[in-house]
């Protein structure tokens, strides 16, 4: 047993009720004893794909009006197994879903990123909740190309496993993510054992190409117990690691040194990128900043600095307390000379929703914003005057860590997907291509033989899975894919008719 599963107590069983307890993540594993797994299969729900059964709906709620254009990136979760990376497009139409691996593995943090100067989609992979509550993870990060296929995992340095918090790409084609490591630490001063457990937060750049560490910043060193706001674990769980710092996020700011979330201490950092010494504080009880009211918030997600210089946070206002009624994408200006600290503007959902736990928001490129509401299951695309211009949720029992508005083109390496159905003289044709972004319509050909297809018909692309009806019972039929100016991009296998 290494030396994080003897300091967590754990031997392959999950334990639950570490300090904070459901302010990280509120899922549970398929494999939970607590919310078993299905024991039938679902229905298909696309003839073309019976295997993406368990692809999520997604609902549009605003229709797109005004948007940049581009295509949503979700990681939806849920006590009955629907994980994995999916991407739709402003109706909501699935563009591509991965099923990450059973037993127990989920997809966190799904985006497009550039690495080597091309963009990539990148995820991460592992479990969550196995090292003592709710909220830290042990995966790895993946990197997929335009065609989805895996270019690399990247892994955290030594003995310990990634936290699923944040994955970014540099522009040194590093990457810089945090790593949750239980040491041994004397709680005492703040009224726990002497021989407790501290959950230490870790940043490690890795260069992605060798696996080499690059730098590495431990949360223990900078920040102390009394900035913390979350309670210590107590009575038989007073041995578990203490969360007190909750790391969510990491960045690298316009001046190249490095910017982070701690949930934990309400606060965000800035940290020298050589030497890690904390250059300033912004929130919590040892701010550097004078705070405008408006500009405060708790329980934070997401610090992230905007192209115009301003600063935006995901302010969730409620965790472990409920300091404010709702969620909010949250922009402040800094002086960083004065230490002040300004509010700009505030971006809310039209339910003004309360999301306790996750959550992120983004600036896009017309100056918009784009928010995923976290444990919540919402997104909503705003103009730079908060307004929303675009609305919709995954299914009401799911959650999505976060979500993102990218630009992507996809030209996946397989086949388009066939199936067919004979419904009494004529056959419906089913086609798909999972991760295919140039589709515009598609052509079915028929015939009595693969290499005698005569009839013709097309029909315009009508999401994920489109239909054509071929009059009759033909012998083969074939799938084109076909792109808007008609150019064939794809074809599947030609497919005997079965009555």
């Amino acid at each position: 047993m290494n030396r994080r599963n003897l300091l967590l107590g754990v031997g392959g069983a999950a334990l639950v009720g570490v300090a904070g307890g459901g302010v990280g993540y509120a899922i549970r594993s398929p494999q939970s004893s607590a919310e078993p797994a299905p024991t039938t299969a679902a229905p298909a729900k696309y003839r073309s794909r019976p295997d993406l059964r368990t692809m999520p709906d997604v609902t549009i709620t605003t229709p797109a009006n005004g948007t940049v254009g581009g295509y949503i990136c979700l990681s939806p979760a849920s006590g009955t197994g629907l994980w994995g990376p999916l991407m739709v497009d402003e109706n909501g139409s699935p563009i591509w879903f991965k099923k990450v691996p059973d037993p127990a593995t989920v997809a966190i943090d799904f985006k497009v990123q550039q690495y080597r100067n091309q963009p990539v989609l990148t995820w991460w992979e592992g479990t969550i909740g196995g090292t003592g509550g709710q909220g830290v993870g042990q995966g790895e990060f993946v990197l997929a190309d335009s065609s989805y296929r895996e270019i690399t995992r990247v892994r955290a340095a030594g003995t310990e496993q990634a936290d699923q918090h944040d994955f970014v790409i540099t522009a040194r084609n590093s990457a810089l993510f945090w790593v949750y490591d239980p040491i041994p630490y004397d709680l005492s001063p703040v009224g726990g054992p002497t021989d407790g457990v501290l959950h230490d937060g870790v940043i490690q750049e890795i260069d992605i190409a060798t696996g080499k560490k690059l730098f590495e910043w431990r949360a223990s060193d900078h920040v102390g117990l009394d900035e913390s706001y979350a309670p210590l674990p107590v009575g038989n769980s007073a041995h578990l690691p203490y969360d007190y710092f909750h790391a969510n996020s990491v960045g690298v700011a316009a001046d190249g040194n490095i910017i982070i979330s701690s949930r934990h201490t309400w606060t965000t950092y800035k940290l020298d990128k050589t030497t890690g010494a904390v250059i300033w504080r912004l929130g919590g009880k040892k701010t550097d900043f004078t705070i405008e009211e408006k500009a405060s918030f708790a329980w934070q997600h997401d610090f992230r600095q905007r192209r115009d210089g301003t600063y935006s946070v995901f302010d969730n206002g409620a965790g472990v307390t409920k300091v404010r009624d709702y969620s909010r994408g949250l922009v402040l200006r800094l002086d960083e000379a004065a230490k002040t600290a300004k509010f700009v503007a505030e971006y809310l959902h039209p339910d003004k929703i309360s999301a306790p736990t996750q959550g992120n928001f983004r600036e896009l490129a017309d100056g918009g914003s784009f928010i995923g509401w976290g444990q919540m299951p919402y997104f909503t695309e705003h103009n730079a005057d908060g307004t929303v211009r675009l609305a919709g949720h995954i299914p009401l029992d799911n959650q999505s860590y976060r979500a993102y508005k990218v630009d992507w083109t996809g030209a996946p390496l397989d086949q388009p997907a066939l199936g067919l159905t004979v419904v009494g003289s004529n056959v419906v044709v089913s086609a798909s291509w999972n991760g295919a972004t140039k589709v515009s319509k598609w052509r079915a050909r028929s015939g009595t033989q693969p290499g005698a297809l005569t009839t013709n018909l097309e029909a315009a692309r009508s999401g994920f899975e489109t239909t054509i009806t071929v009059n009759g019972t033909p012998e083969y039929v074939v799938a084109e894919a076909l792109d808007a100016s008609g150019k064939l991009l794809g074809a599947s296998s030609a497919i005997p008719v079965r009555v």
